[in-house]
């Protein structure tokens, strides 16, 4: 005991002589680091399982140099070093940054920069947002805007050309769905996207049209979309890098400290750009088209390199099918709400399998956006057909969503060492309607976290932001209650796929660290990883569930600079 008592007295007087060298951040972007940086007198989950707290921790040249129990940092990793900087938290809760394992940074820029339809629940509160963008807007000028989600309205269907023509007859309009799997386009924007009712449905797309062969307005899939939205002028230089500083720092205020992005070639140079201003204040591996041609793939991969820390290219992203929502995800069976409807796969099967393994065998990850089982049973068929044709190696290739799957189908993501890259606030969101959309029996293998982990299939976990709200700690409600934010139902709904708090955690950490082969350098807190972590205004482990969206992000840290710096 006197021994003790002797260390936590030299502590007390190194601590001393460390505070007067004390530099508090005032502001929130990338200050100049020096070389050492102590955290101290914080509560630590380090997200290690094997040492799942500590208590401060030694950050240098951007990487975490000691954590553990203050004595020993204090003591064991010189924490009276000249020059160093001390930052003494009051028992705050400090973790890992969060790892968003699916985001369209891009999309959300263009959506900050137009008609924000998010939350509408009504027709005419479309109407009513669209005419007031009209009233700044020259007639001609294009209007674009997204996040619409009829499910929120009375009637529950799909808004059509004559809605948005009654409030916008001389500016064409085009406003995305907000699962970016459908549009409605007015009379003017069908016009200049060349469609009439006569327009045959493009290949992996559908132009809707009414009972009596009228263009609805409704465009569903890219295939269909593109042929509208091509037309749109591209937003200029400094439009496009305002709409991406404005997410970069939703981003940062959220505490995610890394993403792996979905977005145009254009973003990326933009991210380039902001890189060399010293300015990026997010990890960012961003992902190409799955479907443009092998040269030019390589060529993006040389251009963007894979090996920079903080901004890099890294797999290939295939959408195979829709969403659920809009009725257009890919299903072994009809829709219980419409026997008509499948859905639709955009590829041919036997196309994309050949597509697949010449990308394989140039080194490339895949990644398959799947959501119907139908379309999670072929990504599966794909991949082990790409393992048969190019032998065995560390592929960790990805279905991003994996929202329905087949009861048969978990144990095969398993067995092909398929990463389920899923996104816990869809499930939230979309409870009000899935079991209409597909039945009792089918909506079982719906966003089945617990079943993937108990098969021994990864997760990696984000947002699909700007689809849903940025913030992880949405997500981690819904991993624990399966409730909605309001609460209910009682107990959850589908409640047998709960998972914990900390298997929640180690998705949006360590296990999208690892869907993108970088585990050991971020995800957890420990000596040689990267200094990307957290603070928090609550422990997480100590407040229920419902109390994670009240949470706020005090300091954002990347790489031991602060990006954020919160109240």
């Amino acid at each position: 005991m006197r021994v003790r008592a002797t260390l936590l007295g030299s502590a007390v007087i190194l601590l001393s002589l460390c505070s007067a060298l004390t530099i508090r951040a005032k502001h929130a972007g990338v200050p100049q680091s020096p070389h050492v940086v102590y955290y101290t007198h914080a509560r630590i989950y380090t997200n290690d399982p094997q040492t799942p707290w500590a208590e401060a921790m030694a950050i240098s040249d951007g990487k975490i140099s000691c954590i553990g129990q203050l004595v020993h940092v204090l003591l064991e990793c010189g924490g009276s070093d000249e020059g160093a900087e001390t930052v003494r938290l009051r028992g705050e809760f400090l973790m890992p940054g969060f790892n968003d394992a699916h985001v369209h940074l891009g999309s959300a820029a263009a959506e900050a920069l137009s008609v924000d339809l998010r939350g509408v629940t009504s027709p005419e509160e479309m109407q009513k947002r669209v005419a007031e963008a009209v009233a700044h807007h020259k007639e001609g000028e294009w209007i674009t805007g997204g996040g619409w989600d009829h499910t929120l309205w009375p009637d529950k269907h799909f808004p059509s050309r004559q809605l948005l023509d009654a409030v916008a007859p001389k500016n064409p309009v085009i406003l995305t769905h907000i699962s970016g799997h459908v549009a409605v386009a007015n009379s003017l924007a069908l016009k200049k996207g060349e469609i009439d009712k006569n327009t045959p449905n493009p290949p992996g797309g559908e132009i809707e049209h009414d009972t009596a062969g009228e263009l609805t307005g409704m465009l569903k899939e890219d295939a269909a979309m593109e042929l509208v939205k091509v037309r749109v002028p591209d937003p200029s230089p400094e439009e496009r890098r305002k709409g991406i500083e404005l997410v970069l720092q939703d981003v940062s205020r959220n505490g995610v400290t890394s993403v792996q992005d979905n977005s145009a070639w254009e973003d990326f140079l933009v991210y380039q750009q902001v890189k060399d201003d010293n300015k990026l204040t997010v990890r960012i591996t961003e992902w190409l088209p799955f479907n443009t041609s092998l040269n030019e793939l390589l060529d993006m991969r040389a251009q963007g390199g894979f090996r920079d820390p903080l901004l890099k290219t890294g797999a290939l992203k295939a959408v195979t099918d829709g969403a659920l929502g809009s009725r257009t995800a890919s299903m072994l069976e009809p829709y219980s709400d419409d026997p008509d409807a499948k859905g639709i796969f955009t590829y041919d099967p036997a196309k994309l399998q050949s597509m697949a393994i010449a990308r394989d065998k140039a080194g490339f990850q895949l990644n398959f956006h799947a959501i119907g089982d139908r379309a999670n049973r072929i990504a599966l068929d794909v991949f082990e057909a790409v393992a048969k044709a190019n032998g065995p190696r560390d592929r960790r290739d990805r279905i991003e969503h994996a929202q329905i799957v087949a009861p048969l189908d978990f144990a095969r993501f398993a067995q092909l060492k398929v990463i389920a890259s899923m996104q816990p606030s869809h499930q939230t969101t979309d409870m009000r309607w899935a079991e209409d959309r597909i039945g009792s029996e089918r909506v079982k293998g719906a966003y089945a976290w617990a079943t993937m982990l108990k098969d021994g299939v990864r997760l990696a976990f984000g947002t699909d932001y700007p689809v849903e709200p940025i913030s992880p700690f949405r997500g981690l409600y819904a991993c624990v209650t399966r409730e909605r934010p309001e609460g209910g139902p009682a107990g959850g709904w589908q409640p047998q796929e709960k998972i914990s708090l900390a298997d929640c955690i180690r998705a949006y950490t360590s296990g999208s660290a690892y869907a993108q082969f970088e585990e050991g350098k971020k995800g957890e807190l420990k000596e040689g990883e990267y200094a990307d972590f957290i603070v928090l205004s609550d422990d997480l482990t100590k407040i229920p569930p419902a109390q994670y969206a009240k949470v706020r992000v005090l300091r954002t840290v990347v790489g031991g600079k602060i990006v954020y710096q919160g109240q």
